[in-house]
């Protein structure tokens, strides 16, 4: 009689797999899905702190983690102009030493003879909003100082801020605050926003309705990370696709919707024959537990006129098929209201991301283009 040979049913081995990579994430302590997430995301891209033409040092600036990069000196320029990066990923994700930041800031540090701080705050479900603005505004203000400044060489008068996506949104956030602080000493000269996250109102603008689906940042995607920098549930979340968290039954959050008005912020190129969603009455369950979705510290787009006029020179790059399109562009429209000097690059062929893709087999026209208008403004401004 023949041997019985098992036999696996697809049901079942999907079932197995789902309880080997069960145990996996259990075992290595990464229940919380983004924690999975960013352990792929991280393991497959971390980059050693190496460069022959460029010094880079991982130090830690008042307990939080920072990558230094250091250009090349030059005998003519003895102080180094400077920028003080923050990472994108939705609050949770990537990392200052992931070879996609690595590479963007080695280069930039090279091609300004610039020293490049890549601040590497903690991430959710760490930590959750504001701690992640905490861990770059202390690391900013360290670096700022006289002393530590001597010690890298660089330029008081020249120092800025930048990042991308939520570290764009940091950013933007840091320079409002330092913009208020009357015990700094020394003002940031400019700040370099890349397809910043600026608010989370409005889930239709244009961008968010035309973009939903688009790979890499959906507009589903997007808002469970808003949820998840506020520790909020994410019962939430479809809800707040169709905005019943700033209905017109919440004062507060109508008063506030008013600075992003789309209508009269974006031109009639952007807005087509798209339509605003204002719910007459919502979920006030959404703003009662999650109040920080009001909060300006986390939305620099609904600042006060006041605040924004005292904000540096500011550059802001936006792509067409990016839900973030339009945080961008508004953003643009109110600093220049406040007269604040604005120079915004949009990409038409540009997506969410873009300016990281510049390596083979990863590599995109739009990619060199957004990087290489980044650079030659800070060049011309910083």
């Amino acid at each position: 009689m023949g041997r019985m040979i098992p036999v696996s049913f697809p049901n079942q081995r999907r079932s197995n797999a789902r309880k080997y990579l069960s145990d996996l994430i259990h075992y290595l302590g990464l229940s919380h899905p983004l924690l999975a997430m960013n352990f792929i995301f991280v393991s497959l891209g971390k980059k050693s702190a190496w460069s022959a033409r460029v010094k880079v040092t991982d130090t830690d600036f008042d307990g939080v983690e920072v990558r230094v990069f250091e250009g090349p000196p030059k005998p003519e320029e003895p102080l180094k102009r400077s920028v003080v990066f923050v990472h994108g990923g939705g609050w949770a994700l990537a990392s200052a030493k992931i070879e996609f930041y690595n590479e963007l800031c080695m280069e930039m540090a090279e091609e300004l003879n610039a020293v490049i701080v890549s601040v590497d705050y903690r991430l959710v479900p760490k930590v959750h909003f504001p701690e992640q603005i905490h861990d770059v505004v202390r690391a900013t203000k360290y670096f700022l100082q006289p002393e530590v400044l001597q010690k890298y060489s660089v330029d008081p008068d020249r120092i800025g801020i930048s990042g991308d996506s939520a570290g764009g949104n940091l950013a933007a956030v840091l320079c409002q605050q330092f913009s208020q602080d009357v015990n700094l000493k020394k003002k940031l000269k400019v700040q370099a926003l890349i397809y910043p996250v600026l608010q989370a109102l409005d889930f239709n603008t244009p961008s968010y309705q035309q973009n939903a689906n688009i790979p890499i940042l959906s507009r589903h995607f997007m808002i469970k990370l808003w949820v998840a920098y506020f520790k909020g549930n994410e019962d939430f979340v479809q809800e707040m696709v169709v905005n019943n968290h700033t209905s017109l039954d919440e004062k507060e959050a109508t008063a506030l919707r008013a600075r992003l008005t789309w209508t009269s912020l974006l031109p009639a190129s952007i807005t087509k024959n798209y339509k605003p969603v204002v719910q007459t009455t919502g979920n006030a369950r959404i703003l009662q537990e999650i109040p920080q979705l009001l909060d300006v510290r986390s939305s620099p787009l609904i600042a006060d006129q006041e605040v924004l006029k005292h904000l540096p020179k500011t550059y802001i790059l936006t792509c067409e098929h990016d839900v973030l399109r339009d945080d961008g562009i508004m953003y643009a429209k109110r600093l220049e209201s406040a007269d604040v000097e604005v120079t915004h690059d949009h990409f038409e062929d540009g997506f969410h991301g873009c300016l990281l893709f510049t390596k083979w087999p990863a590599n995109f026209a739009v990619a060199i283009q957004t990087r290489n208008s980044y650079f030659k403004w800070l060049d011309r401004n910083l």
